[in-house]
């Protein structure tokens, strides 16, 4: 339907909006836009409301990083706002009848802007569909509530009486029992596929599960939106809620799995095993191609300084390349491997990434797997397995590693320049500060 007449069926559901927020998913997957007038729905349609293109690509900080060639340099030309169409949803979490709405930009001649994220995603699936293959992948994301704070730079703690290990201790769930309904409710008129939701190892704690689904865009936009509703539910109980990689040094992190498999034209998983195959060929060479990929690809699963904490000693993470048959010490972990649920688990991205580049990524690694068939290692069960060497720990180095890569270059094209940039620009901003350690441990003592 056009986006008057999805306008049009949420007032008949929700009745007219007081305001509409347009949000655009930026590099870091910060949502960022405008507010419009409830009425303002047929400005948005005609193409009257516009953002500066390099409303794309600025540091997770907010500021413009110069050296994109985007903003002020050449002169910050505008693009246009495009709603997404599906997305036209309401925010019952905000104070009134607040409709949302995830945009797009195009340029002047209507072409969706490749500063896009999304776009990157749509590419690498195009390229499943080329083949006659449907990607299916569903999401999990971990999440911690801890104690509203007063200040920025103040550490989180968590919620009165949470224990240090609360592993699906369903007295946890009842305890938060008035935020977690309030989350789901949220979602479901949302209609976001929520699947599972369980009480995660550390204090307050919590993972949800989404329902699989064949349109890839759908499961990066349902991981977004989340995020986002979770934000502002919890807020409104006296709580923070965060997606951070790492919010405290002796506590597990915040991951975003994803299980992935394909489907043929006539709609069979080719993961499944056939002529007599003990495991499918296909997912074998799906596994091979992300593993073959990771190192290079680390960069866009550890995209800040805090991701990169999850790949230390003991940090209750996956930290190398390996796989194994439901082994969730692994990497990449093989939940079924045989009927329509056969597929992998890529288990290494944190919660704090963009969708929508996590998901390219995994699909190209998967794409270069099927296509190129690389060799695999032995599986961590395996008796013979020789144990990989671990994943970077570095933030710098990988992004350098990013950078110069070819997987990099043949999934992301041109973006990943881009993505390098405003990465580097952030590695500045956070680690040229002098911190309070160096002043506790150097200054009296120099």
């Amino acid at each position: 339907m056009s986006f008057i007449e999805e306008y049009n069926h949420y007032c008949e559901q929700h009745g007219t909006p007081d305001r509409i927020e347009a949000l655009l998913c930026d590099i870091n997957a910060v949502l960022r836009g405008k507010w419009l007038s409830g009425d303002g729905v047929e400005k948005l349609e005609k193409g009257a409301v516009r953002l500066p293109l390099s409303t794309y690509a600025p540091a997770i900080m907010g500021n413009e990083v110069k050296n994109t060639g985007l903003g002020i340099e050449v002169g910050d030309p505008d693009g246009i706002l495009k709603p997404i169409s599906g997305t036209l949803l309401p925010a019952p979490w905000q104070q009134g009848n607040v409709a949302q709405v995830l945009v797009e930009m195009t340029d002047m001649q209507g072409n969706v802007s490749q500063l896009s994220p999304r776009e990157q995603l749509r590419s690498v699936w195009q390229q499943f569909r080329d083949r006659g293959w449907r990607p299916v992948v569903a999401t999990e994301l971990e999440f911690y509530i801890v104690r509203a704070r007063s200040e920025r730079s103040e550490a989180p703690r968590p919620p009165s009486f949470s224990p240090d290990a609360q592993n699906y201790d369903m007295e946890l769930l009842a305890r938060r029992e008035a935020i977690l309904n309030d989350i789901l409710s949220a979602s479901a008129m949302q209609g976001l596929a929520t699947d599972t939701l369980i009480a995660e190892y550390g204090p307050g704690q919590f993972e949800i599960n989404f329902h699989h689904t064949d349109d890839v865009l759908e499961a990066a936009e349902t991981a977004i939106l989340f995020r986002r509703l979770v934000r502002g539910v919890v807020a409104n109980h006296g709580f923070e809620a965060t997606f951070m990689a790492k919010p405290y040094l002796e506590h597990p992190g915040n991951g975003m799995h994803v299980h992935a498999s394909v489907l043929d034209s006539d709609g069979k998983n080719i993961f499944t095993p056939a002529n007599g195959e003990e495991t499918s060929r296909h997912l074998l060479n799906a596994v091979a191609g992300v593993l073959d990929s990771m190192r290079d690809l680390q960069a866009i699963f550890a995209p800040h300084g805090n991701s990169f904490r999850r790949f230390l000693p003991n940090s209750f993470a996956p930290a190398t390349p390996d796989w194994g048959i439901d082994n969730r010490a692994a990497s990449i972990r093989l939940p079924e491997t045989k009927g329509p649920g056969a597929r992998l688990e890529h288990r290494i991205s944190g919660a704090d990434t963009n969708p929508y580049l996590v998901l390219t990524a995994i699909l190209g690694g998967i794409m270069d797997g099927l296509v190129n068939a690389p060799s695999l290692p032995r599986p961590l069960d395996d008796p013979q397995s020789v144990p990989s060497s671990p994943l970077e720990h570095d933030w710098t180095s990988a992004v350098a590693r990013f950078e110069q890569s070819s997987i990099s270059q043949h999934i992301f094209g041109d973006y990943r320049d881009l993505f390098v940039t405003v990465k580097r620009d952030e590695i500045g901003t956070i680690q040229n500060p002098i911190t309070p350690a160096e002043y506790e441990y150097y200054l009296s003592r120099m």
